[in-house]
């Protein structure tokens, strides 16, 4: 048989169902190979947004998403997801073509040293040189996407080699157990939990990876200790529990660091300091820090714990639990009053009928359309800070945004994948309109599978971000505004529903139908950003400010 055709086998060894990309000359023996698998070949309008798409199974799913690429410019526009993935932990594994490496009559056309292009944004990349090694290639691609801590690897394969005539087998997947937290690990943090007067729960990215909701869970209901999530940690434990003080949106001067100025330790769960952080370590501080991983931490001038629970994240949280009991002497009444005031001050915007819709309404009449399991994914605006803050996640991975390379271009095609993951549950791609344009044309590929999915364009005519930022350091407004197309047309030309938002109140009932009608729906809403830099840089670390220890 082909290398191609035992290539294909390695993956269908490895439980893949689909691939995403496009494909170029230098793969056509692979194509054909795939064409008689079991394996179906989702083909992408952009290589990127393929690499989204793939990195968006692996966060979803734990197994390794796949993406497809030729050589040259289509390996290149894979640059971009292959960083998506590997800093926000998602396995993903990149196969793009390669020139025949042995002979060849084009010289240089097109070749890059794509190998060597992608090794400061993989965890490992190879070119195959011989077909005989692809089944050893391959499982080791998978297996070091996959374990602690997640990310992309990329293998090339050259047209000649893809065309040798090879025997083999591809090796089975084997079955590991992550390993558990030692001992003496368990009760140094015991201990430190038993001294507490204030201890605190942050819960990262790596507790959705793997899904601890249910000791994480367990653990806050008996212990009572309350919590507060990162961005990437958003759904591990439903946010309208009682014990959730809010999410760590902005860096600082928010309720949420009101709250925990109060806390003399905290329980770091699945904390990467790829995202920004919750909060600021300092040398001559109180506060205790314990941190809970699959992998040490890794430390820099912000944070440095003092005691570290290295192994799988959910046993570490069941030891704890097991051994230790709800201490009389802890309080926590500070942290609550600073999150009652944080829940008045979010409450206070939302009814409001401002048109252009202001962010708060928006938020909220989101999270009314969509059910418990509902899944929003986000590209990359100043709108992620808002839902980030005020949209109560109900479940892990519901809420699907970007941390950690914080691109834009990602929001459209990571709900695509969303859909074809968990067809029967409602997702909604929330974009700005300079994110949406970078990766709009896959409102074609949308229609194409025939995806049930809405597609909320939050429209300023900027980007809006910038406009913050450049604001909150004083400089005049200047290079960030652009034109659109009219969205609702340009949704029509591509075989999708248009609509355009002309009163606040109608954005929930039209929500309801787009998704009652099924189909792609495309919801330009027209959005008011201009308090921004009032609310977010002045009056909310003000409000906040008074219940700060």
């Amino acid at each position: 048989m082909k290398a191609s055709d035992l290539f294909v086998q390695c993956l269908e060894s490895e439980g893949v169902t689909h691939i995403f990309g496009i494909p170029g000359e230098e793969n056509l023996d692979f194509l054909e190979s795939l064409s008689r698998s079991s394996i179906e070949l989702v083909l992408t309008r952009h290589e990127q947004a393929a690499g989204f798409m793939a990195a968006t199974v692996g966060r979803l799913t734990g197994k390794v998403g796949v993406a497809l690429s030729t050589l040259g410019p289509g390996a290149t526009n894979l640059m971009t997801a292959a960083a998506y993935a590997q800093l926000g932990g998602m396995p993903m594994l990149m196969i793009t073509g390669q020139k025949p490496i042995k002979t060849s009559k084009q010289a240089m056309f097109q070749i890059i040293d794509v190998v060597d292009m992608m090794r400061p944004v993989t965890k490992w990349t190879r070119q195959i040189i011989s077909g005989e090694t692809l089944p050893a290639r391959v499982r080791e691609a998978f297996r070091l996407a996959a374990e602690e801590r997640p990310g992309a690897t990329h293998l090339e394969l050259p047209e000649d080699i893809a065309a040798e005539e090879v025997g083999g087998a591809p090796i089975p997947p084997s079955s590991v157990r992550r390993p558990v937290v030692e001992d003496k690990s368990v009760d140094a943090a015991l201990e430190l939990l038993r001294a507490a007067r204030a201890p605190l729960i942050v819960i990262g990215a790596g507790a959705n990876r793997k899904l601890t909701a249910t000791q994480l869970l367990e653990f806050v209901e008996k212990q009572g200790i309350p919590f507060i999530t990162t961005q990437m940690g958003k759904g591990v434990i439903d946010e309208r529990h009682p014990r959730f003080l809010g999410n760590a949106a902005l860096s600082s001067g928010d309720f949420v660091h009101a709250a925990l100025s109060h806390a003399d330790l905290i329980l770091n769960v699945g904390h990467d300091i790829v995202e920004k952080p919750p909060f600021f370590m300092e040398r001559h501080h109180r506060r205790t820090v314990i941190h809970i991983d699959f992998s040490s931490a890794e430390v820099d001038a912000l944070y440095f714990p003092q005691v570290e629970m290295v192994g799988d994240v959910a046993h570490s949280i069941w030891r704890l639990n097991g051994a230790l009991e709800r201490s009389s002497e802890w309080n926590f009444d500070p942290m609550f009053r600073a999150r009652g005031a944080m829940l008045e001050e979010q409450y206070a915007a939302i009814e409001s009928d401002a048109f252009p819709v202001i962010p708060q309404r928006l938020v909220a009449d989101v999270r009314r359309a969509m059910p418990d399991d509902g899944i929003i994914a986000l590209d990359n605006g100043i709108y992620k800070l808002w839902f980030a803050r005020n949209y109560a996640a109900h479940g892990p991975n519901t809420v699907l945004l970007d941390n950690a390379l914080a691109t834009m271009g990602a929001g459209l095609p990571s709900a695509m994948a969303a859909k074809m993951v968990h067809p029967k549950r409602r997702v909604m791609a929330i974009c700005g309109d300079g994110g949406f344009m970078m990766n709009s044309q896959e409102l074609e590929t949308a229609t194409r599978l025939g995806l049930d999915l809405v597609v909320l364009i939050l429209n300023d005519g900027a980007l809006g971000m910038i406009k913050w930022k450049q604001e909150d350091m004083g400089f005049r407004d200047y290079g960030l505004d652009y034109g659109n197309p009219s969205f609702p047309k340009y949704a029509e030309s591509y075989g999708a529903q248009g609509h355009r938002l002309s009163a606040t109140d109608q954005l929930v009932p039209l929500l309801e139908r787009c998704f009652e009608e099924g189909g792609v729906h495309l919801v330009d809403v027209p959005v008011d950003y201009s308090r921004n830099d009032e609310l977010l840089h002045r009056e909310i670390p003000r409000l906040s400010g008074a219940f700060v220890a």
